[in-house]
């Protein structure tokens, strides 16, 4: 079987960098027909990790989330939607991995190393957040995910996840856990989409996201300040590409790769001008994002139903968590009453 495990943690509203990442291919394999489960989880108990002192948020931002995935076309029929906090087989198999993990080896994770610098941690490092590869290791484990989408920078949780099934398996048995893959994106813009203000990353916290529930005048807003290039005073100066998060945004959304091509290569001789450029990624970004406002416009009228779908998205994913962790007991020889 090809089963997929991916998600997002409820942290605020999602932005392009996550259509752009993961939540455009998610719909992709979604409707590939070539898997045979797909389980999409609200990572909640991770946000938690850093965001202990304001549940209330993390608790509103579900729905957020869960608005943003159904807006862009996840199928709760195709694709399984669940609550991460709501399945206790996953804190037990958290339990039991970290008894085989050490704080050294989380403490080198590179991804770790480098969102504990972010945060500012230093010392204060929280340990659930510490523990954090060791929570993703069952949530992917505990669905029998053999595919798990990420970016690069993910690909050392992944590897640690890896090596947690190993182990498990030399101990308790050699088909007891599922060794994921890693499924990475085909496009290296869809890597990573940089802000509207030409920093590396979009962030919540930076304030440079063009989010998915933005309307018509925010995105022109945003697009109209968007970072271009500093050189490129006069139209009729020539332009440069390489850093300039307009040309980013037109080769992550841009379908029509001839028109793109002539206009880079007008630009870098000069004589085309960055509001022309701004008000074709614009137009380009509204044709993207209009099914997308109407289709979250849809839901927005009708919460109760996207509870339910995510209720019964976590009845059934805590159903497969509950038997891939009977097995694991039952491996372990502590399944003392059954």
């Amino acid at each position: 079987m090809k089963i997929i495990l991916t998600g997002d943690r409820p942290t605020g509203k999602l932005h392009l960098g996550h259509y752009v990442g993961s939540l455009r291919e998610r719909v992709k394999l979604q409707d590939s027909g070539n898997f045979d489960e797909i389980f999409i989880m609200i990572a909640d108990a991770q946000a938690l990790t850093d965001h202990a002192g304001t549940p209330a948020k993390v608790r509103e931002n579900i729905l957020n989330v869960a608005l943003d995935y159904l807006s862009v076309g996840l199928d709760p029929k195709k694709a399984t939607i669940f609550i991460q906090s709501q399945i206790p087989e996953l804190f037990e198999l958290t339990a039991y991995y970290m008894n085989i993990v050490t704080v050294s080896r989380l403490e080198r994770n590179p991804t770790v190393k480098n969102e504990i610098a972010q945060k500012g941690f230093e010392t204060s490092i929280p340990a659930g957040f510490l523990c954090y590869p060791v929570s993703q290791a069952a949530d992917i484990t505990a669905f029998d995910a053999n595919v798990v989408p990420v970016g690069e920078d993910q690909a050392p949780m992944l590897e640690q996840t890896r090596e947690i099934v190993r182990k498990m398996n030399d101990l308790y048995g050699e088909n007891l856990l599922v060794e994921p893959e890693i499924y990475l994106p085909g496009s290296k813009v869809c890597g990573r989409l940089p802000g509207i203000d030409g920093k590396a990353k979009m962030s919540k916290t930076l304030g440079n996201c063009i989010y998915l529930s933005d309307d018509t005048a925010t995105v022109a807003a945003k697009v109209k300040e968007m970072y271009t290039d500093p050189q490129h005073l006069k139209v009729s100066d020539p332009g440069h590409l390489e850093g300039n998060a307009v040309f980013t945004y037109l080769d992550a959304f841009c379908e029509d790769t001839a028109t793109l091509d002539e206009m880079k290569e007008h630009y870098q001789r000069g004589g085309l001008g960055d509001v022309k450029v701004k008000n074709y990624l614009k137009e380009i970004l509204e044709n993207t994002l209009t099914p997308i406002r109407s289709r979250r416009a849809e839901y927005e009228n009708r919460p109760e139903d996207v509870m339910k779908i995510l209720k019964d998205g976590t009845d059934k994913a805590r159903a497969k968590a509950a038997e891939v962790l009977s097995r694991v007991k039952h491996a372990m020889k502590i399944n003392y009453f059954g």
